[in-house]
């Protein structure tokens, strides 16, 4: 992490970091869950909808927390800028600001 946090935002990420790794934990086990073999053919196509939204809710923790760890938290990866902890807070795993949002969404 990087020297210039502040105390508070270094408590704040303490807190985020200690959610995710639990989220991931939740997650993981929910995988574990949805791909064990019920028996149901019926079920089978939204059991994959589900695995699918379990493994990129995954992955995207796990993107989180390493950014967390490379002090890169919270800046956009299109134009560097700071996102906004409001959005941050909202939706952990922003990778950018919300400009830069609309242009890679758009």
């Amino acid at each position: 992490m990087t020297t210039h946090v502040q105390p508070d935002e270094r408590n704040w990420l303490d807190k985020l970091r200690t959610a995710l790794t639990h989220d991931f934990e939740v997650q993981t086990a929910r995988l574990t869950q949805l791909t064990a073999d019920t028996g149901d053919p019926g079920g089978a196509h939204t059991q994959s909808a589900l695995i699918a939204a379990t493994r990129q809710s995954l992955d995207q923790i796990t993107d989180a927390l390493r950014r967390i760890a490379e002090g890169r938290y919270g800046i956009c990866e299109r134009c560097a800028a700071s996102i906004p902890r409001e959005r941050l807070e909202i939706l952990p795993h922003a990778r950018f600001c919300v400009p830069c949002q609309q242009k890679h969404a758009g």
